[in-house]
């Protein structure tokens, strides 16, 4: 159980990363998007003991949170 953890995580870091080093043109609000998916992909790993639906999940509600933020400036 403990490895499925750690690979969970080690995949949502490396894609994080990856996913970032590109996003020099992106809107502020996109990145917000990006970051939030990816906070909470790496939450639904953890709280789902890294289940794939959760992950999934966690990476959904995230990215909505995170398009929201800063919506009304």
């Amino acid at each position: 159980m403990k490895t499925n953890h750690n690979l969970a995580v080690r995949i949502v870091a490396t894609a994080l990363v990856l996913g970032l080093s590109g996003c020099s043109d992106l809107t502020t609000r996109d990145k917000n998007t990006i970051i939030g998916a990816s906070i909470g992909a790496a939450a639904g790993a953890v709280l789902t003991g890294g289940s794939g639906l959760g992950t999934v999940g966690g990476a959904a509600v995230g990215g909505v949170i995170g398009h929201q933020i800063g919506k009304y400036k």
